[in-house]
């Protein structure tokens, strides 16, 4: 996995919907689902939800968490 896409998924936030303005990694497990039963929207967005749906169905969200507590403190 490229660290640098990570990074970029993890900062990045939602820009539509329910969840608008929250970071990727914080939206809940069962939107990602949805979003893995319907189709992950085109480009890089799809991507990055993409990405943060394998994070979550494989716990490792709290190990990213750190990374993100960065983003946020930077901003």
């Amino acid at each position: 996995m490229d660290e640098k896409l990570l990074q970029q998924a993890i900062s990045q936030k939602m820009p539509f919907g329910k969840y608008a303005g929250r970071y990727l990694l914080e939206l809940p497990e069962p939107y990602l689902v949805w979003f893995h039963s319907k189709g992950f929207p085109e480009g890089k967005l799809g991507q990055q939800l993409a990405l943060m749906y394998e994070v979550k169905l494989n716990g490792l969200e709290g190990m990213l968490q750190p990374l993100l507590d960065k983003v946020k403190q930077a901003r």
